[in-house]
């Protein structure tokens, strides 16, 4: 059973809980943005800008998620997976990021080691995205890559 499958806590109010927590935490922005395909929030705490978007279900994962394909659904059945399945995502984002800011408070962790991959670069590209080809690249060919600014 996947974590808050049958949540009924709606998404906007999982977005409140979690603007909630940002702001207990120390947080001193918070905004959060949403398309066809995926959902974003935004914060800044301790310096550091933090983006992390959650795909928007459409229906498509039906398969994976039920055995039955998208054919053999209603609308009315696809439509109400599309809503619990949101529900559950916003429910999953709301638990990681309580558990990423306590982890840091009570000094399990650290901030950049919690959320580098979120970071936010001066280009508007997150640490995790700018990195994902390099790593693809460095598995690859099983050789580390020079260090910045080493031997320039």
């Amino acid at each position: 059973m996947a974590y808050a499958e049958n949540t009924s806590v709606s998404a906007e109010r999982s977005r409140a809980e979690i603007e909630t927590t940002l702001k207990r935490y120390g947080a001193d922005s918070f905004g959060y943005m949403t398309d066809a395909r995926r959902a974003q929030i935004g914060f800044q705490c301790q310096g550091r800008l933090i983006q992390i978007s959650i795909a928007i279900p459409d229906g498509s994962q039906l398969k994976a998620k039920t055995g039955k394909w998208a054919r053999e659904v209603t609308d009315v059945q696809r439509a109400a997976w599309v809503e619990q399945e949101n529900r559950r995502r916003w429910r999953a984002l709301n638990l990681v990021i309580k558990a990423k800011l306590e982890a840091v408070a009570i000094g399990i962790s650290t901030m950049e080691m919690e959320f580098l991959a979120f970071t936010v670069l001066p280009d508007g590209k997150t640490v995790g995205d700018w990195m994902h080809p390099q790593l693809e690249q460095i598995q690859a060919s099983g050789k580390m890559p020079r260090l910045l600014g080493v031997g320039s």
